[in-house]
């Protein structure tokens, strides 16, 4: 019986071109500018999106990333933060938008991308850190013209209970797909967060050069390029 193939995106940094600490810093500024104006001081904010986020990334699996993160929110704003929860989500559909200005978005490459995965490979996920809600990532994915639905499976706060570099987070997409990691190709442009783990569990990988992150300052001996190159990658494979 032939195995299944499955082949993992990262978004931010990858299927979305960004300097990753520029986009965090509009990012907060767009939430803050949101939020000041029902009463949230904008350092106590961020302080907390932070405390929240820093949770998540240690998380044991004992409930999911959204569950987790509102946990610290409503620890700090009690009731308040629970009532004002839609105007949170609010943000993520409307000026969240704003924040493309902090990125290089190329939609003509990533359609071409997620095409020439289909054409490879059983299915085609976005393995983007799940610190985000669906609404948020479905932002994200539309400045490259690209839809949750163009993707077999993403990972999202809501359905996930790890984030990366968590092994955990990775097998928990191996067990969502059932297929085995050897069959699986990760496609990302930070060494920690993406490539290491995935070469761990037997992931084959691509290392994006365009954004990269090398926080490690190991020597990657391993498949690597620009975006127009990663695609022709994927059309040997």
């Amino acid at each position: 019986m032939e195995q299944k193939r499955a082949v993992l995106f990262d978004l931010d940094g990858t299927l979305l071109p960004m300097d990753n600490e520029y986009f965090i810093q509009v990012y907060f500024k767009l939430l803050c500018k949101k939020m000041a104006a029902y009463g949230y001081d904008p350092d106590r904010l961020v302080q907390t999106v932070w405390r929240g986020t820093k949770a998540m990334m240690k998380n044991d699996g004992k409930v999911t990333n959204e569950e987790l993160f509102w946990q610290i929110f409503l620890e700090e704003y009690g009731e308040k933060g629970k009532q004002d929860r839609t105007i949170v989500d609010g943000f993520y559909t409307n000026e969240f938008h704003q924040a493309v200005q902090a990125t290089d978005p190329n939609p003509e490459l990533a359609k071409k991308a997620i095409r020439e995965a289909k054409e490879h490979f059983d299915y085609v996920v976005l393995a983007t850190s799940p610190v985000f809600p669906a609404t948020g990532v479905a932002t994200r994915l539309s400045w490259i013209d690209l839809k949750l639905s163009d993707f077999d499976y993403v990972t999202t706060y809501e359905n996930s209970c790890y984030v990366k570099p968590n092994p955990a987070y990775f097998q928990n997409i191996l067990q969502q797909l059932d297929v085995s990691a050897e069959n699986c190709l990760m496609i990302g442009n930070d060494v920690s967060d993406d490539i290491l783990p995935a070469l761990q569990l037997g992931f084959s990988v691509y290392w994006l050069d365009d954004y990269k992150i090398n926080k490690t300052g190991q020597d990657m001996d391993c498949p690597h390029g620009t975006y127009s190159a990663m695609i022709d990658f994927l059309s040997t494979i």
